[in-house]
């Protein structure tokens, strides 16, 4: 009697629930539809890959392609009992409520399977409602009714979320390890099956500690299931994974994200996948990111915490750029949005401005206290040397002429120069200016100076190349869409301040910046 009773509102109950919860499910037929962002690769002067935003795919692999070890690590650390159940885990289910119950406003568990988990990925948003789950449940068993268990382990493998925009074990191993998923070692395995827990958490390349010890919990849940030895384990342990930098994103971080802005300014949002060919060289990015490093240890004691460095060549491009010490604690990009007032690195505008006045460097002045309006100039040292050469006068960085030789060309003239060469941030015309109580940015400095070595020409700073379809079809080129380059310094100013800026380090302010065998100003 009570097993009728019971089977009959079983019955009923299960077409209730089909009633409410399966009147509006997806449609099934998009199963093997990919809707995706276009990705962009971002490649570096000689065509090595330095990051890749977007989602990125490739072709689906064959499970039966992969070291078994590979789908174990899913299953040991997602679904142990995934080639036993019919879709979904009662017993899993009623642990998740329990848990949940027993720790309300902590991490929530779901207790959802592979299979689950794949209907989620195929067909529904991550919300958070019993509406979602119970349609994931309905789809899980749909799955297990139409397909083999192989079959969903291998759908589920080529659409999971891996983080850092992959998708698919095969895309996730070329980004991260730079090798198609059949050479996965079973340490690398195991690091990819830890990201499920959360992509973005335990992404290896941006949080690599932590996808650490979640692979070490990876590992001996294998183990518990039999799927390696406990040897096997042991040797993963040993074997450091070595997680791709520049195939993972981690290089360049702050000069990708500046070119990716520009790539929807020059063609549009993309609607296929993009190749960009940057400016960056990535051998001369390693040692500006260790310049960076070391720079900011050497100053710790001082409180000092960020630094900024970029590097372009005699026609502007861009070919290293480090807007900060790290980019996981710190996305504020500090080579273009950060100003800061330039200082005595501002005195060279002051001085073409002289020379093409009409001033030459064995020009004679005299170094005393000045007085220009309310300000009252004063120089670093404090000492004053009387008569010298202009030329003197910069590479010792002495203020008080600076100041007189801005007040005497007007510093409206000084601003015009300073833009000309390629300051873009507003310059204050106060006496101060002279000085450099001027905020700007380092790329601004950076290509400002760059006419100086380069022939007097604009070397305005730019990072793309050229953006071409991953097919090849160009849709920007700089060499055909770029700003022309004019000449901005002419002769014989020119001559003249390459003479007095290389006495700087010859003689003057700047001799800690010489290396030998190099003509350097």
């Amino acid at each position: 009697y009570w097993g009728t009773f019971l089977t009959i509102w079983g019955l009923i109950g299960l077409v209730a629930f089909l009633a409410v919860f399966a009147t509006d499910l997806p449609d099934t037929s998009r199963l093997y539809d990919v809707t995706r962002q276009a990705s962009v690769s971002y490649l570096d002067r000689s065509g090595a890959v330095v990051a890749v935003r977007g989602s990125q795919y490739a072709p689906p692999v064959d499970l039966h392609q992969l070291p078994a070890y590979v789908p174990a690590a899913f299953v040991a650390i997602e679904d142990r009992q995934f080639y036993h159940h019919f879709g979904f885990n009662p017993w899993g289910i009623l642990r998740s409520v329990i848990w949940n119950a027993q720790h309300p406003g902590g991490n929530l568990r779901g207790g959802s399977t592979i299979t689950q988990q794949l209907a989620r990925n195929l067909f529904l948003t991550p919300d958070q409602t019993i509406r979602r789950k119970a349609q994931e449940l309905i789809l899980a068993v749909w799955l297990e009714m139409r397909f083999s268990k192989d079959e969903i382990m291998a759908l589920y493998l080529n659409r999971v979320n891996f983080g850092g925009g992959a998708y698919g074990i095969e895309a996730a191993s070329q980004r991260y390890f730079n090798k198609p998923a059949s050479r996965l070692t079973i340490g690398e395995a195991a690091l990819l099956a830890a990201t499920m827990k959360g992509p973005t958490r335990y992404n290896p390349a941006a949080n690599s500690e932590r996808a650490a010890r979640r692979a070490t919990v990876v590992l001996n849940e294998m183990v518990r299931i039999h799927a390696i030895t406990p040897a096997q384990r042991d040797a993963a342990f040993a074997t450091p994974v070595r997680v791709s930098r520049t195939l993972a994103n981690q290089r360049a971080q702050y000069f990708t994200d500046w070119v990716d802005s520009q790539v929807r300014a020059l063609v549009g949002e993309p609607t296929e996948d993009l190749v960009v060919e940057t400016t960056l060289d990535l051998p001369l990015q390693s040692a500006a990111e260790a310049a960076v490093r070391t720079g900011i240890a050497a100053h710790e004691r001082e409180g000092v915490q960020q630094a900024a460095l970029v590097a372009l060549d005699s026609e502007g491009r861009i070919r290293a750029y480090v807007g900060g010490s790290d980019y996981s604690d710190s996305q504020f990009d500090r080579v273009t949005s950060a100003r800061r007032q330039a200082g005595s690195a501002f005195k060279p505008f002051v001085y073409l401005t002289a020379m093409e006045a009409g001033r030459t460097p064995s020009d004679q002045v005299v170094d005393e206290p000045i007085r220009i309006g309310d300000w009252t100039p004063r120089n670093f040292t404090n000492r004053y040397l009387g008569p010298i050469t202009l030329q003197a006068a910069l590479a010792e960085s002495v203020n008080t002429v600076a100041a007189r030789l801005a007040d005497e060309v007007g510093p409206a003239n000084v601003a015009a120069t300073a833009r000309r060469l390629g300051i873009t941030s507003p310059i204050q015309t106060g006496p101060s200016m002279a000085l450099g109580a001027v905020e700007v940015s380092p790329l601004e400095m950076a290509q400002a100076y760059a006419p100086f070595s380069n022939g007097g020409f604009s070397a305005r700073g730019y990072g793309i190349e050229r953006i071409r379809t991953a097919s090849g079809r160009v849709l920007y080129d700089h060499s055909v869409g770029g700003p022309a380059r004019s000449q901005v310094i002419g002769t014989p100013a020119l001559q003249y301040m390459n003479q007095m800026m290389r006495q700087v380090i010859i003689s003057g302010t700047g001799q800690r910046a010489r290396v030998p065998g190099y003509d350097l100003a």
